[in-house]
């Protein structure tokens, strides 16, 4: 039991060391995970390609499937699509090559806002991200209603991410 404990132990140490977060320029990511926020709940896709160092641009997008029923959501009320800009700083805050925080900012078809989020890598393809967004300013001006609500409030999504090669 001892020596299998050892192996595990040893295996694990070295698929974690192989991991890589963040790589830099050429850097590419998929992540597909579950949104949670008010009045629903939904999947979120997001895709990061590494531009330098320690930043990335890419492109995300949201659908919001589980909405109370006493609010009105079309299709277009559902969807959202953002381009995005992140900060990759795990490497700044030396947290080792198989975690990342990326602070961002996105722009997306309901809003103006921003993200804040964390990837953990357990091999080198596959882990695990949490984030959570914000709206920082709303193109409607006006008293928005609960469907257009949907896109435009705190969300906190968790999932699976990818390295994509």
């Amino acid at each position: 039991m001892k020596k299998v404990l050892v192996l595990l132990v040893a295996v694990l140490g070295v698929s974690l060391a192989n991991a890589q977060a963040y790589t830099g320029k050429g850097d590419n990511k998929f992540q597909i995970g579950a949104n949670f926020q008010d009045n629903g709940s939904g999947i979120v896709v997001a895709y990061d390609h590494g531009m330098g160092e320690n930043f990335s641009l890419g492109l995300s997008s949201s659908y919001v499937l589980g909405v109370n029923e006493s609010i009105d959501a079309d299709f277009i009320d559902r969807f959202d699509l953002k381009a995005r800009f992140n900060a990759n700083l795990g490497s700044v805050f030396q947290l080792g090559d198989n975690v990342d925080i990326y602070p961002g900012l996105d722009l997306g078809l309901k809003n103006f806002g921003g993200h804040l989020g964390g990837r953990y890598f357990f091999t080198d393809g596959f882990g695990l991200f949490s984030e959570i967004a914000v709206p920082f300013a709303k193109y409607d001006n006006s008293d928005l209603t609960e469907a257009e609500k949907l896109q435009n409030q705190f969300v906190f999504s968790f999932g699976a991410v990818f390295n994509i090669r």
